[in-house]
């Protein structure tokens, strides 16, 4: 049994601050060379297919929620 539902925007926003933290990582470590200006643009589209992820998964709750009450009161 899950002990929360599955939130995939989160889980998308979670991956890209991850992706992030270890291109600056890699920078600070002396891995490689990365500009300053890198992890806006991977920051803000990240950030906008969390949003759309979030907003199809509501959007899909909430039909499943709708047909099953349907179904019960018929």
């Amino acid at each position: 049994m899950l002990r929360h539902e599955f939130q995939p925007g989160r889980l998308v926003a979670g991956a890209v601050v991850t992706a992030a933290g270890v291109l600056y990582a890699g920078d600070a470590g002396g891995a490689w060379e990365t500009p300053w200006f890198a992890a806006f643009p991977m920051m803000v589209g990240g950030l906008c297919l969390a949003a759309v992820a979030g907003i199809l998964s509501r959007g899909i709750r909430r039909r499943g929620a709708r047909r099953e009450a349907a179904r019960g009161e018929g």
